[in-house]
């Protein structure tokens, strides 16, 4: 028989080609999730429909987001991670296509919000958690910050492309091409995505061979749901979900979906104001690698203070710098805002995993939840606002107030209590905190 604590030799590690893989999915994801604000002003001007019916299907679609993390984190657990991708691929390639038939509001929210919302969520970063806590222990913060550049990646490849495209062949080639490209990433998800390194016949990169561990008879939902009942019931958890509900304000729901309507409202073009959005993704590319690196050697808790802190501040700055041309002060603003973007994930990570154990991606998936259903507040909100005040200043100056609530929330983590596991699963057990 094999010896099992042998591991088989390889130049390079397979837990470097899945996340190489893993990242590709994530970018060609990103990719319809890029376009909800270069189409609202094409959408509003073909078929009538006000900012905040518009809004309200891009609220669905990250509410959608959210919510399908954890159980997409569980079925993974159940039926396999290469499974589950290539279905959300799917999902999200069919609607994309699909929205070109739509004729009624409903049918917007139906596609995009619903369709994709599912797709996209299943490839969120509850994804990245199962990836980085099956496949690496050495440099698994690192990992973790790459990967969650790669929705920044597919913002920064789509964004100047679709603004282009719906500027010069209109919002329907934008989507059909959106369509195709998650439709081609699928086949590479088959081809060399693995669900476990024991599969291999090896362990988790800088770890120990380890049998996989069986599969749980209960289903997703019912795994997911009994990680929430345990998590919510720790002071933890709330800090961390409150924290992460504004981080998802302050970005997806608010910059991500109304940055380029309000820069046009102050006479800059779509297609300038999407490159500067695209410039976000670029630098958020960059800072949230470091983040990973950081969180590897600071704790987690002072640096989401500090993010979310710097963060509260640009907001606070940003309606000032409005404008029909992109003057230096917005560049700083822009590459600023991007370097924080999603550096918060990382540490976040990583304290699911600190305070949950093995639990953590279940629970991390719960937490993106919130991050979704901050989005999906804000970027409704501030589409309702637009509508009644006719400009988007109270949104930018509510975000910034409550990110620098956030860092208070993350700084309140050190008062909290540990948790430890007390098995595989999910249970878990209070315990005093240490200095």
């Amino acid at each position: 028989m094999e010896d099992r604590n042998v591991q088989k030799t390889y130049r390079i590690h397979p837990a470097w080609f899945v996340a190489v893989i893993a990242f590709v999915a994530l970018v060609g994801a990103a990719g319809f999730r890029a376009t909800p604000s270069v189409m609202i002003r094409p959408l509003h001007d073909e078929f009538g429909w006000s900012l905040g019916t518009i809004s309200a299907a891009v609220s669905v679609n990250l509410l959608l987001y959210g919510l399908t993390a954890p159980f997409a984190a569980a079925l993974m657990e159940r039926f396999g991670i290469r499974r589950v991708i290539m279905a959300a691929l799917v999902l999200v390639s069919a609607g994309s296509g699909l929205t070109v038939f739509m004729r009624q509001s409903w049918q917007l929210i139906l596609c995009w919000g619903v369709l994709v919302g599912l797709g996209t969520g299943s490839m969120a970063l509850g994804f990245v958690a199962v990836i980085t806590n099956r496949w690496f222990v050495k440099h698994r913060g690192l990992v973790t910050g790459v990967l969650t550049a790669g929705g920044a990646a597919g913002n920064l490849v789509f964004l100047p492309v679709l603004a282009r495209l719906t500027e010069s062949q209109g919002w329907r080639v934008a989507a059909l091409t959106v369509a195709g490209v998650a439709l081609l990433v699928v086949p590479l998800v088959g081809w060399r995505l693995r669900d476990h390194p024991a599969e291999l016949g090896l362990g988790a990169f800088g770890g120990e061979y380890e049998e996989p561990k069986p599969i749980a008879p209960a289903g997703a939902a019912r795994t997911a749901l009994r990680a929430l009942r345990q998590a919510a019931k720790t002071r933890p958890f709330w800090l961390l979900a409150g924290g992460f509900a504004i981080c998802g304000a302050t970005t997806n729901g608010l910059v991500g979906t109304h940055f380029i309507p309000a820069a046009h409202d102050h006479g800059m073009t779509e297609t300038t104001a999407a490159s500067l959005l695209a410039l976000v993704g670029f630098f958020d590319i960059a800072g949230t690698i470091v983040s990973g690196w950081l969180t590897d050697r600071v704790d987690s808790r002072v640096l989401l203070g500090i993010y979310y802190f710097g963060r509260g501040l640009s907001l606070l700055v940003l309606p000032s710098l409005f404008a029909a041309t992109a003057h230096p002060s917005m560049v700083v603003f822009i590459l600023f805002y991007g370097l924080d973007w999603v550096a918060t994930v990382p540490p976040t990570v990583t304290l699911c995993r600190e305070y949950f154990g093995a639990s953590g991606p279940v629970v991390f998936g719960w937490v993106f939840a919130s991050h979704q259903f901050g989005a999906a507040i804000a970027a409704t909100t501030a589409g309702l606002l637009r509508d009644q005040l006719g400009t988007y200043n109270a949104a930018w100056y509510g975000a910034g107030a409550l990110a620098i609530l956030a860092s208070l929330l993350s700084l309140m983590l050190f008062a909290g209590k540990r948790l430890k596991p007390i098995a595989p699963g999910i249970g878990l057990v209070n315990e005093p905190a240490t200095a």
